[in-house]
C-alpha cells in the first residue's frame, strides 16, 4: 500500500536548489529527500569553496534511524543511505518520482559499511555482513531494512539509477567481488578494487558499483586520474579515521578543484569532471556509476603531468 507522505520545504541551499524533508503523517521523520540540478564546467569556474562543498558534497548520509536520498540530475542518479538503529527501516516512495513504489522505474544497489544487517526484498530475506552487496531490480515492491544488533548497526550505502528492464535480485558478497590489484607502493597508490555489480559479476541495466580498498602506505586513489563524458560517478569515503581527512580532486583536468572530504561522506562526480583523491592515510570508498553503456573499461585517462 503506498504511504501518503506530506512534503515540506525547510530551507534553500540557493535560489535554485532546495533542501526538503518527507515525513509520514504521523509525523515520525524517517524519509529525508534532498534535489539538486546539474551545473556544467562553465559555471563551477566561479565557485568559491562553500559552493563548490554546496553542490558537489554529500555530507548527510548515515544518519541514525532515517533514509537519506540525494536526488541529482547527473544521469538521474540517486545516492543515499539507511541505518536501522532502533527501528526497520521500509523504502518509501518520494512524492518526486511520482511512482507508486520506489522502484517502480528504478534499480538499487546496495552496500553494507556497518555491522551486520538484513534486507527483506518482497518476503526474500537478504544478510549482509561488512562490505556486503545486494541488488534489487526494477519492479521489486517491498524492501525493508533491519539491524541484527541495534549496538552495532548496519549502515546500508545506497545508489539507484533508472531502470528499464528487470533484472533479478541478488546478494554479492565480497568474497563473490572480481577483484583488481592495482597500484603499487612506490607510487602511493597499490589498492584493491572489488567489482561487485557490474556486468562482469551481475546483469544490471546502467547502475554499477564496487569499493576500492587502498594498502597501508597508500593514499592516492585512481591514478592517473580519468574523466568518462558518458557516464557520472559519486565517490562514497568510508574506513577514514576521526582524525583523518580525504582530498577529493574533480573539475577540468586542465582546471581541476578539490574538496575535503571525512568519513562516510561522498562527492558527486559529474561526466566532465576527473575524479581522483588522495588521503592522509590508507582507507576506502565505494563508486557508483549510470550512464550510456556498461563497459567499466570506458574511460578517458589524464597523466599526472596533464593535469592543472
Amino acid at each position: 500500500m503506498v504511504t501518503l507522505w506530506r512534503l515540506m520545504v525547510v530551507g534553500w541551499r540557493d535560489s535554485r536548489v532546495p533542501y526538503v524533508e518527507q515525513s509520514s503523517s504521523g509525523g515520525n521523520m524517517t524519509t529525508e529527500f534532498e534535489n539538486r540540478y546539474a551545473v556544467g564546467p562553465n559555471e563551477v569556474k566561479g565557485f568559491d569553496t562553500q559552493q563548490l562543498r554546496d553542490e558537489f558534497l554529500v555530507n548527510k548520509l548515515m544518519q541514525a534511524d532515517k533514509v537519506y536520498w540525494l536526488y541529482t540530475h547527473y544521469e538521474r542518479f540517486m545516492v543515499g543511505s539507511a541505518v536501522p538503529v532502533t527501528k526497520s527501516l521500509a523504502l518509501e516512495t518520494l512524492d518526486a518520482l511520482k511512482q507508486p513504489s520506489f522502484l517502480q522505474g528504478r534499480e538499487l544497489g546496495i552496500i553494507n559499511v556497518g555491522g551486520e544487517g538484513v534486507v527483506l526484498a518482497d518476503g526474500i530475506e537478504y544478510s549482509l555482513g561488512f562490505k556486503d552487496a545486494l541488488y534489487l531490480g526494477k519492479e521489486t515492491q517491498d524492501v525493508v531494512f533491519t539491524s541484527k544488533n541495534p549496538d552495532m548497526p548496519a549502515k546500508f550505502y545506497l545508489n539507484s539509477a533508472p531502470a528499464h528492464r528487470k533484472y533479478p535480485n541478488k546478494l554479492v558478497t565480497k568474497a563473490d567481488a572480481n577483484v583488481l590489484h592495482m597500484g603499487n607502493l612506490d607510487t602511493s597508490n597499490e589498492r584493491d578494487i572489488n567489482q561487485m555489480l557490474i556486468n562482469t559479476v551481475i546483469e544490471t541495466c546502467q547502475l554499477q558499483m564496487g569499493l576500492t580498498e587502498l594498502k597501508t602506505g597508500s593514499v592516492w586513489n585512481t591514478m592517473p586520474a580519468h574523466q568518462h563524458d558518458r557516464r557520472n560517478e559519486v565517490y562514497f569515503y568510508f574506513e577514514v579515521p576521526a582524525e583523518q581527512a580525504v582530498c577529493h580532486f574533480m573539475g577540468e583536468p586542465h582546471e581541476t578543484r578539490h574538496i575535503w572530504v571525512h568519513n562516510e561522506q561522498a562527492v558527486v562526480s559529474p561526466p566532465w569532471s576527473i575524479h581522483s583523491g588522495a588521503g592522509t592515510q590508507n582507507y576506502s570508498f565505494i563508486w557508483g556509476m549510470a550512464g550510456e553503456n556498461l563497459d567499466y573499461t570506458d574511460m578517458d585517462f589524464h597523466a599526472p603531468t596533464a593535469l592543472r
